[in-house]
């Protein structure tokens, strides 16, 4: 989550229910206990309001918000924690990636697998995270800025139901934006990496995009796909730049616009 300062100088958290929804969500199937959303709300306000200097005078940086909920129990063994400590850190950045918004370059290797049926890959849970560092590593060796985890006009993206990724807010409020708008048809589907070349070659495949709260939208003009059949890597280039209408500057500039306070949103917004 981010507190914003806006056009206004008014400082402002993007949709801080739904944060805290799937934070009480994911403590849930940690088996850490739960707590009161609008109470932890308040708090971080409170906390934003009383340094308030740290969130800085810029409409391309923000203050992250990171609550954390984690056992405390004084024991080296694995079970159910009777003791937790419930903290928030934050701290000012800026864009997500230092090329800016430009599309970045996926690394899609099928031998790595970072979500299962059954797994933790739909919670905000640190175990998600640290299996990752070693593939980023070797993304970043092959000069990809990120690892593209496999899984009439239309908008698609991979369905919640198997529990293999997390429902994010700004996914949920691109999902929202979309459907509001009327203008395309709105899916969620699994689709292969088969199907996303097959689009690609066909020329059906105009714009790819990954969301979040630190890059709101990250555009992708690259995949690097190791191709198991063949023995070796594949370039596959993705037209997210050159396509008309450009969806994802849309989706930027909307979300970006109701952060900074350029435009008034009745529920996604709290103002400090």
């Amino acid at each position: 989550m981010k507190a914003y300062r806006g056009v206004d100088n008014k400082i402002r958290l993007f949709r801080p229910d739904k944060n805290m929804a799937r934070m009480r969500r994911t403590a849930h199937r940690a088996a850490l206990p739960d707590f009161e959303t609008e109470e932890l709300i308040k708090v971080i306000c409170d906390q934003i309001a009383l340094d308030q200097e740290w969130v800085p005078y810029s409409s391309t940086s923000s203050l992250y918000i990171r609550p954390t909920l984690i056992g405390t129990d004084p024991t080296l063994g694995v079970g159910f924690p009777l003791e937790a400590k419930l903290f928030v850190l934050t701290g000012p950045v800026g864009q997500y990636y230092s090329t800016g918004f430009q599309p970045v370059r996926l690394l899609a290797d099928p031998q790595y697998v970072r979500a299962f049926p059954g797994g933790v890959g739909a919670f905000k849970m640190g175990c998600n995270y640290a299996p990752t560092i070693w593939v980023g590593k070797e993304a970043a060796a092959r000069n990809c800025q990120q690892v593209l985890w496999l899984h009439e006009v239309e908008l698609i993206t991979p369905p919640l139901e198997r529990g293999l990724i997390l429902p994010g807010v700004t996914r949920d409020s691109l999902l929202e934006l979309a459907r509001e708008w009327g203008e395309f048809k709105v899916s969620e589907k699994s689709f292969t990496m088969h199907d996303v070349k097959k689009a690609l070659d066909e020329g059906r495949l105009l714009e790819m995009f990954g969301a979040g709260t630190a890059c709101v939208v990250s555009p992708v003009g690259q995949i690097l796909y190791y191709n198991r059949e063949k023995g070796r890597h594949e370039t596959w280039d993705v037209p997210t730049m050159k396509s008309s209408p450009n969806l994802m500057q849309r989706f930027y500039e909307t979300i970006n616009d109701i952060q900074y306070g350029r435009i008034m949103h009745p529920t996604w917004t709290r103002t400090i």
